[in-house]
């Protein structure tokens, strides 16, 4: 269907459904440990078109989206702010942080995927493409792994011609500088080495880890503190060494955080993750919070997801090619992407995000809904 025409497009079905992939091995960071990761994922339908949202989160989560399916069908598809606004009304007494952000994710970036495809439009294209390609970054070298796992991985990733890797620290912090400097030995030189710590450290521990990070060449230091610790994370920020940026905004949930964030001035990065902030919505005013303060913008894992919306956002600097998300969205979706000499492009060629969800294949980790 054209761009220029528009079709009725009433919302006719809402399905939700609920996956456990587990890893390929126990994987762990600063501050957690996991076994498998849960994808939420909702489909809608206009006009006979369909529209593909999800979102990584507990399945409690796709129990809240049916729960909130009144508010969506029968609306018109075109009219995602108001859908949006609806959605982020219903869960008020709920709590907006959470799985009610995420759960309120799923289906808006369904909606603005439907009408891409709607209109016929790559999702890029229809958000106004700024970049035709972004960076992705290399992400994993779990705090769980041995020195082996971890070089093994990270040079993997500096030979397919990743230009930054990131590892995890903070489970054992009297081990990260051995660590982080047997990652600077796997990649080389050239290799930009990012350093997350997912909060695991005090603000006394983050300064003294972040001078011997910075002698290992590290660039990015995320979350050395808690993210909800502003004044620990700008602390770092002003006294840590030259050259090391501070990121951090995984965990936001709405424009308040991010903007409490900015105005702090915590961050040199601000990161954030559509799956989390209540969907591609919001993401995109967060980006434009970022660039109103002149601080680099980057996507929070969900790299098939992402690649559009950071080609979209001006301020958008990477993409994290997380491993576990990567290897889920290559195994739920058709027409996920693989980075190319260490960049991201949206295929321009689908409409909407491009992707399509192997039922059959996605059937055998089902636990949850009947797609």
């Amino acid at each position: 269907m054209g761009a220029s025409a528009r079709p009725d497009a009433a919302i006719s079905r809402l399905n939700v459904s609920a996956y456990d992939i587990p890893t390929e091995v126990p994987e762990s960071d600063g501050t957690f440990a996991w076994s498998k990761t849960t994808a939420v994922v909702v489909e809608l339908e206009a006009a006979g078109c369909p529209g593909l949202g999800y979102t990584y989160a507990d399945p409690a989560t796709a129990v809240l989206i049916d729960s909130l399916k009144d508010a969506v069908v029968g609306r018109d598809a075109f009219d995602i702010a108001a859908v949006w606004a609806a959605l982020v009304g219903r869960i008020r007494n709920l709590g907006r942080p959470g799985i009610c952000s995420m759960a309120t994710a799923a289906i808006d970036i369904a909606l603005w995927d439907l009408k891409s495809r709607l209109l016929g439009l790559p999702l890029a294209r229809l958000l106004g493409q700024a970049h035709e390609s972004v960076e992705a970054y290399g992400s994993g070298g779990f705090t769980s792994y041995s020195i082996k796992q971890l070089q093994e991985q990270l040079s993997r990733w500096a030979e397919q011609g990743f230009g930054a890797v990131k590892m995890k620290v903070g489970s054992r912090p009297e081990e990260d500088a051995a660590r982080v400097a047997a990652a600077r030995q796997a990649i080389g030189a050239e290799v930009r080495l990012y350093v997350d710590a997912n909060g695991a450290y005090s603000r006394k521990q983050a300064l003294r880890m972040a001078e011997s990070f910075a002698e290992a060449g590290a660039t990015w230091f995320e979350e050395p503190v808690s993210s909800d610790d502003l004044e620990g994370l700008r602390l770092i920020r002003d006294q840590g060494p030259p050259g090391l940026d501070i990121a951090a905004g995984e965990y936001g949930y709405d424009l308040v955080y991010f903007r409490r964030m900015l105005e702090a001035g915590a961050v040199d990065v601000l990161q954030a993750d559509a799956t989390r902030c209540a969907g591609i919505t919001e993401f995109m005013r967060a980006a434009a919070l970022a660039a109103s303060h002149s601080v680099r913008f980057s996507a929070h894992t969900a790299p098939s997801l992402h690649t559009p919306l950071c080609c979209a956002a001006l301020p958008g600097c990477n993409v994290e090619y997380f491993y576990d998300h990567a290897r889920i969205e290559q195994l739920l979706f058709d027409g996920a992407p693989r980075p190319a000499n260490g960049m991201l492009r949206p295929d321009l060629t689908r409409p909407g995000l491009g992707l399509e969800l192997k039922h059959t294949d996605a059937a055998g980790y089902r636990i949850y809904g009947n797609s």
